[in-house]
């Protein structure tokens, strides 16, 4: 029998820049949010530096890695500007992602299968740097064996369209991805990559992903955010933590075979 690895909260902290930007200034402080958050119990914090840097700027991860005591990674385009910057930062992790301009959010995973050319030195390039690559990608065996391929030491299973089918009553579609989730986080563990989760997780949602004893991280962000307008961040991360512990607890006797 081998023993359930405790799963950690990684805290993305982007859209509390997208209500600073929203007016400009300095304020809400995103740094502070990060503050906070440890304060309140995260294992991590997540920042998504984009191209067009429509929410999180560049000082703000220079911020993030000076003053905040806890694990930063950092989400960026697979780009040259965007790994220079990483070199330059030396966060905890990058989680390379896929970006286009006109999305609202990030739509899909990474195509590392289809990419694999291009993703190759890049991701030399940051584990030569000591830093640790995730690969934020669809739960698809493609894409699993050729972040494996690649040398990655994490892949972030992308649950937006579970969550999506959920809330749009879809149940048919849903199950049909949380099926694919959960034959992933499998695969994934079995070629001996970390496997951690998210997007539009929210309470109920990251309890069911606690559940799933391969994962050992989930990274939310824009729901917890959301949560904290009405309650607070420390309040909101509490109930966060408190789901993500009842779904570990799920397992039977805390034990996997």
């Amino acid at each position: 029998m081998e023993r359930i690895r405790p799963i950690r909260l990684g805290v993305n902290v982007d859209h509390v820049a997208t209500l600073r930007n929203a007016r400009g200034g300095t304020r809400p402080d995103p740094v502070r949010a990060a503050l906070l958050a440890r304060a309140a119990g995260a294992d991590g914090i997540t920042a998504h530096l984009r191209e067009d840097r429509r929410h999180i700027r560049d000082t703000d991860i220079a911020r993030l890695k000076a003053e905040v005591a806890l694990p930063l990674n950092f989400e960026m385009a697979a780009t040259d500007e965007m790994v220079a910057i990483a070199l330059a930062t030396r966060p905890h992790a990058c989680c390379l992602v896929p970006e286009r301009r006109e999305e609202r959010t990030t739509e899909g995973g990474l195509d590392v299968a289809g990419q694999s050319a291009g993703l190759g030195p890049k991701i030399d390039a940051l584990r030569a740097a000591g830093i640790r690559v995730s690969l934020f990608i669809a739960a698809e065996t493609a894409q699993i064996a050729a972040a494996r391929a690649l040398g990655a030491d994490i892949v972030e299973l992308h649950t937006g369209a579970w969550c999506d089918a959920l809330a749009e009553g879809r149940p048919e579609d849903a199950e049909a991805e949380f099926a694919r989730l959960r034959k992933g986080a499998a695969e994934a563990a079995r070629l001996g990559l970390e496997v951690h989760a998210g997007h539009g997780l929210d309470f109920e949602t990251a309890e069911r992903m606690a559940a799933f004893p391969e994962i050992v991280e989930l990274n939310i962000g824009h729901f917890l955010i959301g949560e904290a307008v009405f309650v607070g961040l420390p309040a909101a991360l509490a109930t966060m933590r408190a789901a993500m512990e009842r779904g570990r607890a799920a397992l039977k006797g805390g034990e996997a075979a």
